[in-house]
């Protein structure tokens, strides 16, 4: 928000030269759009690290110098979005579009290898990165590495075959807020160079672990839930509104749909950290529309439409209502071939 500085969700719609956004009510946008960014003479800025504990944020600066703050619901949605809005405001240099596509689909990490696993070895106190005090202009940090320490790092424990390859994978830990860049020489490259020079190659850059990094390795049953969980394939993510078990009282919560192994988590919009407030297995649930014609069964409140039920095999109930029909028939297709 630009008056009170909170964090709302809202419904974006990218045309050629301007990004509208809406208020959600009710899991519903309005007809009206709340605002609009005029895309011309725009800067873009991705990933923008300006709040540690959002990693998923996108940055626009108009030409009239007004910031825009917006967080993504996952590292690919946001990529995705940085990729089109990059393409709306060069609208007329398609080269540079197809560029970085190009970028962004050319690297795909190790099958069955993880971020998590890689930051679990990278802190290894025997055979992870080595950690040093350096001197910057003045400045002493401690616990930090070189961004080509990184790199020699990744190649020779074969997470990575050639320089180029390193420094994408360790763009995506930078991205995913594993690591953060310390010191003027890093720190600028993140706020003025494009997409793929972020990260940089070289013995004077300073990077460090970010203490979300510390938190997620701190606990290797934490770890082991973030792997077993949270490591499958998205398969369809987006905003849906839930019934609390509790209150029975009804929220706007993001749904992200995996497969490998199959879970549905949510997650509430408003909270800072990046973590699921709730979510269960998919392996022997059944998944059903509610009728339309008033209130079913189970239901609390005056809510009716576009409703679905998800009946878990330990018999616990989730009353979720999607913003149309065709929503809530492509949410049940994408879930039931994963039950």
């Amino acid at each position: 928000g630009h008056i009170v500085r909170n964090w709302k969700v809202r419904w974006f719609v990218l045309l050629q030269d301007k990004l509208l956004y809406y208020k959600i009510e009710g899991g519903k946008k309005e007809p009206s759009p709340k605002g609009r960014i005029l895309l011309d003479g725009c800067t873009i800025t991705c990933p923008c690290l300006e709040y540690e504990n959002r990693p998923l944020l996108i940055k626009l600066k108009t030409k009239t110098n007004t910031d825009y703050f917006l967080e993504c619901c996952s590292r690919e949605e946001r990529d995705s979005w940085a990729l089109d809005i990059t393409g709306a405001i060069h609208a007329g240099h398609p080269v540079q579009v197809q560029e970085l596509h190009r970028m962004k689909n050319s690297f795909k990490l190790l099958e069955n290898i993880s971020l998590h696993h890689i930051v679990e070895r990278i802190c290894d106190s025997s055979t992870g990165i080595k950690l040093t005090r350096n001197l910057e202009q003045g400045n002493r940090y401690k616990e930090t590495f070189t961004g080509s320490a990184l790199v020699d790092w990744l190649i020779s424990n074969s997470f990575a075959v050639s320089r180029f390859e390193a420094i994408t994978l360790a763009s995506m830990l930078m991205e995913e807020n594993f690591i953060k860049p310390v010191g003027a020489r890093s720190t600028e490259a993140t706020r003025y160079s494009d997409l793929s020079e972020q990260f940089l190659d070289d013995s004077t850059a300073l990077y460090m672990f970010a203490e979300s990094s510390k938190k997620n390795i701190s606990s290797k049953e934490e770890l082991q839930f973030n792997i077993s969980e949270l490591s499958g394939t998205i398969v369809k993510q987006g905003f849906l509104v839930k019934q609390g078990h509790k209150r029975k009282n009804w929220k706007v919560r993001r749904f992200v749909l995996r497969a490998d192994p199959a879970f549905l988590h949510y997650y509430d919009p408003t909270k800072e950290e990046n973590r699921p407030v709730g979510g269960f297995s998919l392996r022997g649930c059944l998944v059903s529309a509610l009728e339309d014609n008033g209130v079913p069964a189970g239901v609390k409140g005056n809510v009716q439409g576009n409703l679905f039920k998800i009946i878990t095999k330990n018999d616990i109930r989730y009353y979720i209502q999607a913003s149309s029909k065709a929503e809530r028939a492509q949410w049940i297709e994408a879930i039931k071939p994963l039950t």
